[in-house]
């Protein structure tokens, strides 16, 4: 009878047993919180264990500051560039605005060039060829500006090198017909005082009187009473 109690006891159909633990719950949290913390204490300092045996944290800050330098000339040598670019920008307008006055100054030159070739021809036309001395009319032109306006034109030259001072007169008369009839008249004023040495250009417009033809125009530069030079401009 005995030994089936025990057997009893020890197979499946035994009666349940519960084991419980002395310790209450709010120590096991702690335990368990306690356990933790120290393991991923234990797993950092093998992180960190590992990476110095290893050499990565040290390569890491050498490389760091590798690329915090060459960052450092690469923004430095971009500024130097935004400068360089700076400047040349203005130069290029500084120069643009200097050959603009350049050729500017190249056209009045040319022009002018141009004025200074007109009368070197004009006056290389009037001058004698040679054997001339004393005053003279080298030229005398005239022209109608209007149907009562006679614009007349006169150089006299004295062709003599070193010669003295000319003073003298200039007397322009005009012929043609008023009305039918012969007509003449001079300068308002009568003859004007003309000086020189060597040329001189005297110019003006008269003003004619209605029904006026003028046909001829003549230009004479008297020396006191003497007549140094006289020609005579036929209009057309």
């Amino acid at each position: 009878m005995k030994f089936r109690l025990f057997r009893r006891r020890l197979t499946i159909s035994s009666p349940r047993m519960s084991v419980r633990s002395a310790l209450p719950w709010p120590l096991r949290w702690l335990l368990g919180a306690v356990m933790l913390g120290f393991s991923a204490a234990v797993a950092l300092w093998a992180f960190e264990f590992g990476k110095g045996i290893a050499g990565l944290d040290t390569n890491a800050k050498q490389e760091l500051q590798t690329l915090r330098a060459e960052v450092q000339a690469l923004r430095s040598d971009r500024d130097k560039a935004q400068s360089i670019a700076n400047t040349s920008g203005s130069l290029l307008t500084a120069e643009k605005a200097a050959q603009e006055k350049m050729a500017a100054q190249i056209r009045q030159l040319e022009a002018d060039n141009l004025l200074l070739r007109d009368d070197l021809g004009f006056f290389e036309k009037l001058l004698p060829a040679s054997g001339a001395d004393g005053v003279s009319i080298r030229s005398l032109q005239a022209e109608m500006v209007s149907g009562s306006q006679l614009k007349w034109q006169v150089l006299v030259i004295q062709p003599v090198k070193g010669a003295a001072e000319f003073k003298g007169k200039l007397e322009m008369t005009v012929n043609g017909t008023l009305s039918g009839k012969a007509w003449t008249t001079t300068l308002p004023g009568g003859a004007q005082v003309l000086q020189l040495k060597q040329y001189r250009r005297v110019e003006g417009v008269l003003d004619l009187p209605p029904q006026a033809v003028v046909q001829t125009v003549t230009a004479k530069v008297l020396e006191g009473t003497a007549t140094r030079s006289v020609q005579t401009f036929k209009l057309k």
